[in-house]
């Protein structure tokens, strides 16, 4: 990799800061979800393993007012995260001052240190000022004055220009490092955009063509194929002429449509059949439909047809990318053909199969064949952000080897 990660960088007695992702959903005080926390214990463990002094950053959903803070708090994060790793995490409740350098100054090599929500500091005095999100140069240089070398292992946040990814990055010049998950992610996802083993199938979900339009153009010039499922099939046969009933249709985009479909010629896979449902709930009547949909009816997932013929598609890839859900997966009647897609992904044991996306990562976690799949990236957004062939602010902050 052509970027400096965690193993190049000296760690013996080392004050590191490190970025990691541990935006998991918190309840009464608990963590729900850990899956973003284990993910990052690899890089963690590597620091303290080393003599590092592992000082941790992370945002928790977005702060506008005082009043988010106190439900917005890392302090279950620290303690779960003190399970996972069996050995005391310390949690400073502030994100500056002299609380959090005393904290720092007195951690011992192996110690591990917790820094409250940096989005904390996107409300100062009751004002929102986003110096977090907004990349504020001050705060970036602050907490880079924290420590002596750093290492992102954030993903999901990579494609975000803040002040604790490229702010801290910026400060440390030849001294900031990707961690082991930040790796894996620039490793998959750019092999498959880039240099993917052929034939290369990409799989597009979700409500809406626009949130993927520049993901679509970037891949037809490098996939063999693009499957297009979820709400955004139906702007496409909106531009081909298909009647959608009260299906979902962006009709500012129906031209754009056109054009992708134009551009694409056979590469682009639509659904041919499609379950329709008579109104937006999981206890509608619902039917199996060919071609046009009947006014009063709305397309919620492929039909078993459209599943067939994905996976006749996907039989002979040897690189899949999938992003984004292909019905309604949030209501079980319309979850089928996410389901099934995600089961067929399991069995491609000679494929690289790679699933980013909340949706398409549910799915392929709920049928126990996550395990079964090369890679699950932990950042939609940001995936996203590297399929459509962008750079992504957080990685190119990282120091090149």
């Amino acid at each position: 990799m052509a970027k400096l990660t965690v193993e190049d960088l000296p760690l013996e007695g080392k004050k590191v800061l490190m970025r990691v992702d541990f935006n998991v959903p918190i309840k009464d005080g608990v963590v729900g979800d850990d899956n973003r926390i284990v993910a990052a214990l690899p890089t963690i463990k590597y620091v303290i393993d080393h003599g590092g002094r592992a000082i941790l950053f992370s945002h928790l959903g977005r702060i506008k007012k005082e009043e988010d803070k106190p439900g917005l708090s890392l302090r279950p994060v620290a303690e779960r995260l003190s399970n996972l790793l069996n050995k005391p995490v310390t949690f400073v409740p502030v994100t500056e001052g002299k609380q959090l350098e005393d904290a720092i100054d007195n951690m011992k090599n192996g110690d591990v240190l917790l820094v409250q929500n940096t989005r904390y500091e996107d409300v100062k005095d009751g004002e929102y000022v986003k110096r977090e999100s907004g990349n504020d140069p001050e705060l970036g240089k602050y907490w880079a004055s924290l420590g002596d070398v750093f290492v992102n292992d954030a993903f999901g946040t990579a494609h975000r220009k803040h002040a604790s990814n490229v702010g801290i990055a910026t400060n440390m010049p030849g001294k900031a490092a990707a961690g082991y998950l930040m790796e894996k992610e620039i490793k998959f996802l750019g092999d498959a955009v880039d240099n993917p083993e052929r034939p290369f199938v990409a799989i597009l979900g979700g409500a809406k063509v626009s949130d993927k339009i520049g993901v679509i153009d970037n891949l037809l010039d490098k996939a063999d194929k693009i499957i297009i499922g979820g709400g955004m099939a139906y702007t496409f046969y909106a531009a081909k002429g298909i009647k959608v009933g009260n299906s979902l249709v962006e009709k500012d985009k129906i031209d754009v449509a056109k054009q992708i479909l134009d551009k694409a010629g056979d590469k682009l896979v639509l659904p041919i059949d499609n379950v329709v449902a008579d109104k937006f709930n999981n206890d509608a009547d619902t039917r199996v439909v060919e071609g046009d949909i009947d006014d009063g009816w709305m397309a919620l997932d492929i039909g078993p047809k459209s599943v067939e013929e994905f996976k006749n598609v996907l039989k002979d890839a040897k690189t899949v990318v999938w992003n984004g859900p292909m019905g309604v997966f949030e209501m079980p009647n319309f979850a089928k053909g996410t389901l099934e897609i995600g089961k067929f992904l399991g069995t491609l044991t000679d494929a690289t199969t790679i699933v980013g996306g909340g949706d398409s990562t549910a799915a392929v976690k709920e049928l126990g064949v996550a395990d079964k799949l090369t890679h699950i990236s932990t950042g939609g957004g940001a995936s996203l952000t590297y399929l459509e062939g962008n750079e992504l602010p957080g990685i190119a902050a990282i120091s090149d080897k």
